[in-house]
């Protein structure tokens, strides 16, 4: 049976019965989270082993469609969770009590603010110890155990802690429906002991999940509908504009009808890029308020009415609350509500219910797409580099551009490859991928490890600065491990340029590391590797046509020399209004 894990999935009817262990080898409950774990469609946990968890790890081993990830620590393994559930809709790690559930709380918290769903499974104390004044270690040396629980609740959407074997299977189950329900990560904690104990509970194999479908109050999706097609068949040259919020609510399809069927200009926020079709007829780039892909900004802020689906408007997406939207001309679309202007509000409708029926009712209107083709130029191209001139950017993501197909998949890091890859135009399919809300630098190295493992049919490509580098490299041990095959642009201006443009100091200077000697002293001929260090565009030429020729199956990793000042145009202008929203003043008392 193929995994369910889409909202209201029903599984498919079989015949056949569920088979009953027989009593004298009751199924144990370490057994059965590994087989819930499969019915939802994982088939890769990451984890890193520790003394709580070891024997739930072997119930994990001995699980054939099951597949154990060891990393070099929590944080990646986290970040490995996260980038498995945006290629395959739902991912898991496996870290030990407190040392390691702490360490793997801020990439559940990027998980969390992503509306990613993750499992997130900590070995806990013994059963026995619940209860008692002991002090166990990895802990604050308190017998109170429940600091780590206490704080995965703020950024988990339901908790469980199993420390019996009578309803650990309720428990379990109910954290994992609701992680897929809720798209947030639950924290499961289970006791050391439990996990090899047979018990009746588990004799039977699980019964496949039933997700009931979200259905919207039809009276609201009714009244909703025809006040918005009211509101926009008045407007002269509306537009729409996606945002991340499309993949939570699981409207991509639903937005692209609407797309086909008003003929408005089609837009995406920054964080929403990779969730809008960009070879849609009507597209015409990323809004970004003043750091907009050219002539799409314009567009936007000079139309009459705006449709934005799924959007979050936080200060770095709004370019220091820079933007200028005006709210009596929106319909914000959130997964479960539509708000008109000022109002009204209606609840308990949902996105794609909503999109689909929407584009039912509008009239065809192509005044904004008219006035787009009025006003558009081709983007230029970067200046021609001179034999033995140092590699600039806008070159090096001109290369970029041109290795991006339909089988390649994007993962920007933190920082100027935020904005160098939002300019990079996606073919159909092509996937793309960062973590705009959250923003942890460092977030791309695990991503792409659990990306690349869950997507297996497309090549990563990953663009990641020096300072992102540094703070979890240890992780590409496990990638050629994995056997991946990845391109990674290691792209070394000697700092945290994000950082410089907001606010510079000396501490944004950082020691600079011969990143290919690391990687080629963590691959120690082990595996398939491949590095190489590039500072013209004729070497970075060569190295791409290696890269994707004769070392096409191995890891590879290119070093990229730029000037420490060379960024985007985008950024200057983003750093520049961020500080000022960042230092503004106290308000007067």
């Amino acid at each position: 049976m193929e995994p369910c894990t889409d909202i209201g999935a029903t599984p498919r009817p079989t015949s056949a019965p569920l088979p009953v262990v027989p009593a004298a080898c009751s199924g144990t409950l370490g057994r059965y989270l590994a087989r819930r774990l499969v019915d939802i469609g994982v088939h890769d946990v990451f984890s890193v082993p520790g003394d709580f968890n070891l024997t739930l790890l072997d119930h994990l081993i001995a699980e054939p469609d099951l597949n154990l990830i060891g990393c070099c620590n929590e944080l990646n393994a986290g970040y490995a969770a996260d980038g498995y559930a945006r290629a395959r809709g739902v991912g898991a790690c496996v870290v030990t009590f407190t040392v390691g559930g702490l360490s793997v709380l801020n990439a559940i918290a990027g998980a969390c603010s992503e509306n990613l769903p993750v499992i997130c499974i900590v070995g806990g104390p013994n059963s026995n110890d619940y209860g008692t004044n002991r002090i166990l270690h990895h802990t604050i040396g308190s017998p109170d155990f429940s600091q780590e629980l206490r704080c995965f609740q703020t950024v988990t959407c339901y908790q469980a802690v199993v420390n019996n074997l009578e309803d650990g299977h309720e428990l379990i189950d109910t954290a994992i429906s609701t992680a897929l329900k809720e798209s947030k990560p639950v924290y499961i904690s289970i006791s050391c002991n439990l996990p090899a104990i047979p018990h009746p509970t588990f004799g039977r194999e699980p019964v496949p999940f039933f997700l009931e479908p979200k259905v919207s109050n039809p009276l609201g999706l009714e009244a909703a509908v025809e006040a918005t097609a009211a509101f926009l068949n008045k407007a002269v040259k509306p537009v729409l504009v996606g945002g991340p919020k499309l993949r939570v609510a699981k409207a991509q399809k639903a937005f692209v009808e609407l797309a086909d069927a008003s003929g408005y200009p089609l837009a995406v926020m920054p964080s929403g890029k990779g969730m809008v079709p960009e070879h849609h007829p009507h597209f015409i780039g990323t809004y970004w308020g003043a750091v907009s892909t050219s002539f799409c900004g314009e567009i936007v802020e000079s139309a009459d009415a705006y449709v934005f689906a799924g959007p979050i408007f936080n200060d770095y997406s709004s370019v220091g609350y820079s933007l200028l939207i005006k709210k009596e001309k929106a319909i914000i679309v959130e997964p479960n509500r539509v708000t008109i202007g000022n109002g009204p509000s209606f609840c308990w409708v949902f996105m794609g219910d909503f999109l689909s029926a929407l584009a039912k009712k509008l009239k065809k209107n192509s005044t904004g797409m008219e006035n787009y083709r009025r006003i558009f130029v081709p983007p230029g191209m970067p200046l021609k580099a001179q034999k033995d001139e140092p590699l600039r950017v806008n070159v090096l993501f001109k290369h970029i551009q041109d290795i991006v197909t339909p089988e390649t998949a994007i993962i920007a890091e933190t920082g100027d490859s935020w904005f160098n890859c939002q300019k990079l135009r996606l073919p159909e399919n092509c996937g793309y991928e960062f973590q705009m809300q959250y923003g942890s630098i460092g977030w791309s190295v695990g991503a792409t490890l659990g990306y690349a493992q869950g997507a297996k049919d497309k090549r990563v490509i990953a663009c990641i600065g020096d300072g992102s580098f540094q703070v979890t490299a240890q992780d590409i041990s496990t990638m050629i491990r994995c056997g991946q095959n990845t391109i990674i642009f290691l792209i070394n201006n000697g700092g945290y340029t994000i950082e410089v443009e907001i606010h510079d100091g000396p501490y944004n200077v950082i020691k600079n590391w011969d990143y290919t000697g690391l990687v080629d002293a963590i691959h120690n001929g082990e595996g398939k590797c491949w590095t190489t260090k590039v500072r013209t565009e004729e070497d970075l030429t060569e190295a791409i046509a290696k890269a994707t020729g004769e070392h096409k199956d191995s890891l590879c990793f290119i070093e990229v020399f730029v000037h420490k000042d060379d960024t985007s145009k985008e950024l200057l202008e983003w750093g520049s209004r961020v500080s000022a929203a960042n230092s503004r003043p106290p308000n007067p008392q």
